[in-house]
């Protein structure tokens, strides 16, 4: 299984930008998606998730207000970025959980795409 994060970019502060989570190979239609960060340096942190339907939906504290998770019936499922911070500055992963509601722990995910870089310059 292959996930796979794109739409990321280099952007000013207070920029937008929106990233996409998709699966070439399985649906995930039926499980919850997270979106996780790495900055270089340290560790891999939450940031935001949906579940199957997109009914619930969590956010970090860094990013409430700002960013916006979704998905289509389909098989995609979006961040979208507004004013963005030198801080937002990682590589910027989503993955599949194994349940169908939302999770901030690594650990409930099982399938990981390659992650998208996110630059925001001061």
């Amino acid at each position: 299984v292959q996930l796979q994060a794109s739409g990321g970019g280099l952007v000013q502060a207070g920029g937008s930008l929106r990233l996409s989570c998709s699966s070439s190979k399985r649906t995930f239609s039926n499980n919850g998606v997270g979106w996780f960060r790495q900055a270089p340096g340290k560790e891999r942190e939450f940031v935001s998730s949906i579940s199957w339907n997109g009914g619930s939906t969590s956010y970090a504290d860094s990013v409430k207000g700002r960013f916006t998770i979704s998905r289509d019936r389909i098989n995609t499922v979006y961040l979208q970025m507004n004013n963005l911070k030198p801080e937002d500055t990682a590589v910027y992963y989503c993955a599949s959980a194994r349940s169908s509601t939302t999770s901030a722990t690594p650990s409930s995910y099982t399938y990981w795409g390659r992650g998208t870089l996110v630059t925001v310059s001061s």
